[in-house]
């Protein structure tokens, strides 16, 4: 892997990853600690959904259904961006929908050229050309939503030739010497192409700089539950991830176990949380309440007085070490209604969605498996990789 990134990789990429994201990260993380020992609250980093736009239509999405979609103004961005890197947090990703969809995005890539941004991405609109934009910013690394095989990858992301588009997306943007990553939410569909050897052996061989694997959850208007994998499927897949590690030649990541194997819930720790394409404040993307909206107060404002985003960082670990609307999504309804939250779904029936919708397994069950590598073992407990959340 450091072979990959010293040899292969652009060199201004490769100074922006290891300034903005490695230094300027790990900062930002031990800030954010000793905010929390300090009695204040500031996320280490944010997400944002830059658009609701999408060119696919894929299970388990939040952004589909929407009445109307939504999207951020540039000035809006920028206002997130600005008042972030004050309080020394440098890193986002940027979510959507589709987020190359955004027309500013390059603009904004450009003009924060000291932060580091993380580009969720389904790969299909990645083609040589944005890659080369990509390269000249140097600060964005682009994470290619990897999701089957010829056949799974259709259905699940609800397009035509998806598995081909995204192979050549990850083609296209190692080629052009960018920090690269695939994703993969994994799901009964996909599990068994997740655990395999040949799969994470033909990304090496693309160059691709880390793997990060993190679990389907139900939400959106088609949230397919029956998707969801069982507590043992879970136990397997972090076992999986915790041999993986110790053997493959690229970073592999998670957002849902610490060093030791326990889950977490980066929303409950407040590592991390989401503004959605409407401007809301929310504690991760799938849960779809807020009770503050960007632009109505400063951010530190925000976090400093919103009782709903407190509390909701106590209460949490009282119920789950895992993720909240997949084991108790009643009651996520419940405590919304007690703080007035809006449902910001889109949809205007999040709370009917989840009062009936059944509980499923979530990375809180099991019985916890530290991991082996001590790489890991520091990087998720003193630095800002590893601890990363996609909610």
């Amino acid at each position: 892997m450091l072979k990959q990134l010293l040899f292969k990789t652009d060199k201004k990429c490769l100074y922006k990853f290891v300034y903005n994201l490695g230094i300027k990260g790990t900062l930002s993380f031990n800030r954010f600690q000793k905010r929390l020992k300090k009695g204040t609250f500031f996320p280490a980093f944010h997400f944002i959904s830059v658009t609701d736009d999408c060119n696919l239509n894929c299970q388990g999405c939040w952004v589909t259904g929407k009445k109307k979609n939504s999207r951020l103004t540039a000035e809006q961005v920028d206002k997130i961006i600005t008042e972030t890197k004050a309080q020394g947090s440098y890193f986002f990703g940027i979510l959507g929908g589709e987020p190359l969809l955004y027309k500013p995005l390059f603009n904004i890539f450009k003009k924060h050229s000291d932060c580091y941004f993380q580009l969720f991405t389904n790969g299909t609109l990645l083609s040589p050309e944005v890659a080369e934009k990509l390269r000249q910013c140097a600060n964005v690394s682009p994470l290619i939503s990897f999701e089957g095989d010829e056949e799974v990858a259709d259905v699940r992301r609800g397009g035509e030739h998806v598995y081909q588009r995204t192979q050549q997306a990850i083609d296209d943007a190692t080629g052009a010497g960018l920090v690269t990553g695939v994703a993969m939410s994994v799901c009964k569909s996909n599990l068994d192409l997740a655990l395999s050897p040949d799969f994470i052996q033909s990304l090496i061989k693309k160059g691709v700089t880390y793997l990060w694997y993190y679990i389907f959850r139900p939400v959106g208007e088609n949230a397919s539950a029956t998707l969801c994998l069982s507590q043992d499927e879970i136990q397997q897949l972090r076992q999986h991830m915790v041999e993986a590690r110790t053997k493959y030649k690229l970073v592999i990541i998670d957002a849902y176990w610490d060093g030791e194997g326990r889950g977490l819930c980066p929303a409950a720790s407040g590592l991390s949380h989401h503004i959605n394409a409407s401007g809301y404040v929310e504690p991760c993307p799938v849960i779809q309440f807020a009770t503050d909206k960007v632009g109505e107060k400063p951010l530190a404002e925000i976090y400093r007085s919103s009782g709903f985003l407190k509390e909701l960082k106590l209460e949490i670990p009282k119920k789950t070490s895992g993720c909240i609307i997949m084991e108790d999504p009643q009651w996520l309804v419940d405590y919304a209604e007690k703080h007035g939250a809006e449902d910001t779904s889109g949809r205007g029936n999040e709370a009917e969605r989840l009062r009936a919708m059944e509980q499923v397994c979530s990375h809180g069950s099991g019985k916890p498996i530290p991991e082996k590598n001590w790489v890991y073992r520091f990087a998720k407990k003193r630095a800002f990789f590893g601890l990363g959340a996609y909610g």
